[in-house]
């Protein structure tokens, strides 16, 4: 059985919900849906370049507190508020993984949990068995 390691943001809503920030299972590590929040402060409200942007910086940070390294990500899920913003995501996303490449999905959903949050990314990292 692998042993699962886990990273908490320290926010109450993961005791109330029942979730953890990122958990490694052996060389996979899962980030959970990460939004701008910064304990209960929204960042760069209005901007989704700027949203998208603290967000990648922070569950990078997750991702390497578990042993991972951003040439890791296999996978981003990209959640937008509003789908006319893609490119303004796309372009953020793009500063951090133009050389990685991970596969990506990118969607627009009819509201995320705070109307002032207007990205949400999930990610999926594999580090490879020589790094174990």
């Amino acid at each position: 059985m692998n042993h699962r390691t886990k990273v908490s943001s320290g926010t109450i809503w993961e005791d109330q919900v029942g979730y953890s920030r990122a958990i490694r299972v052996g060389n996979v590590i899962e980030i959970a849906g990460t939004t701008a929040m910064d304990g209960i402060q929204i960042q760069c409200p209005g901007d989704v370049f700027g949203q998208t942007t603290f967000i990648l910086q922070k569950m990078t940070k997750a991702m390497e507190s578990l042993g991972g390294q951003l040439q890791d990500v296999v996978r981003t899920r990209i959640y937008l508020a509003d789908i006319k913003f893609w490119e303004e995501a796309g372009r953020a996303h793009g500063a951090f993984f133009r050389e990685i490449k991970p596969v990506s999905t990118m969607l627009a959903v009819q509201a995320l949990i705070h109307p002032d949050l207007l990205v949400e990314i999930e990610m999926t990292a594999i580090i490879p068995q020589e790094h174990v």
